[in-house]
């Protein structure tokens, strides 16, 4: 296996997925407000100076720094998270094929790597504009911070919903440099999304949760009443999609995607139960990918169509 494999795959790099197009829908809705007029000063955000630059330069520099920070912020959270879990990995028969309990990535490289790509999304965030690198450092203590959090909380799941929820607001303050309520409704969207959807995958560790003093909703709950917890946070989570689409004055591609988006909410519960878990990863990769995919795509044209 080459070096770029392992890593892509200390990572898991295709779960990024689940939060490329939230950031994409961000980074869409910025471009939307600089289209009605709404933030454009002609300002050089590479400089934080007021030298002009082409819009569409500024469209297509944003739009890869973006990309360097969500690929580099992630790769920071995850290896981080496989860094601090090496010794509950390789007790785990499900997680033991892991690259460092297998013996394929050394500890310290992965934390290398990890710093390493931190150090990459902070370059990144000082080109973008000033607000996204003051805010830097707060994104990498969320999404490093998770890591810690199975050890003495079962609300570790909202935690990691949190750090990928960071997406689309980070990407609309790096097209327009300020916050605003529409990209915050999509970031709750992800919140009890990705929430939902971890409580569920994490139904395969109970036992072994419980037996090492690590702490999940269903570690805590059990498998029955974590499934409910699930089912309430993505009914949060529909709630915000359609609240975002009432609020932004969505056409009818929206509404498409948010009938993709709620029913594969409704698939994933209806093919998990707390005494049969044989299709959790379907309910976890496949679903979700859909999801996640499919929404991006149709909000984006959507705002397109405007």
């Amino acid at each position: 296996m080459s070096t770029v494999k392992k890593y892509l795959s200390l990572v898991k790099f295709s779960h990024t997925i689940f939060a490329l197009p939230f950031a994409l829908i961000g980074f869409a809705l910025g471009i939307n407000a600089f289209v009605k007029g709404a933030v454009w000063t002609g300002a050089n955000p590479f400089t934080n100076n007021s030298s002009p630059i082409p819009i569409e330069k500024f469209y297509i520099q944003q739009f890869l720094l973006v990309l360097v920070c969500m690929v580099t912020a992630r790769s920071a959270a995850m290896a981080f998270n496989r860094y601090l879990d090496r010794s509950f990995d390789a007790k785990n028969p499900r997680t033991a094929i892991r690259e460092i309990p297998a013996g394929i990535i050394s500890p310290n490289s992965a934390l290398r790597f990890t710093i390493l790509s931190c150090v990459l999304f902070l370059v990144a965030c000082f080109f973008i504009n000033t607000i996204c690198f003051y805010l830097a450092p707060v994104a990498l203590f969320v999404i490093l911070f998770y890591s810690f959090t199975k050890r003495f909380t079962p609300l570790c799941h909202l935690v990691l919903g949190l750090g990928l929820s960071l997406a689309p607001i980070g990407a609309y303050l790096a097209v327009t440099g300020r916050f605003d309520i529409l990209p915050v409704l999509f970031s709750f969207t992800v919140i009890f999304w990705v929430s939902g959807f971890d409580v569920i995958y994490a139904l395969q560790d109970v036992a072994f949760d419980q037996s090492n003093q690590l702490y999940s909703i269903p570690s805590v709950l059990g498998k029955s009443k974590a499934l409910r917890v699930s089912e309430l946070l993505h009914v949060l989570s529909a709630a915000c999609v359609i609240s975002a689409g009432v609020y932004g004055g969505f056409h009818f591609v929206y509404w498409i995607g948010v009938a993709v988006f709620i029913g594969m909410l409704f698939y994933q519960h209806s093919i998990v139960k707390p005494n049969d878990l044989s299709k959790v990863n379907i309910a976890f990769m496949t679903a979700n990918g859909i999801a996640s995919v499919v929404f991006g795509v149709l909000v984006i044209v959507d705002l397109f169509l405007k």
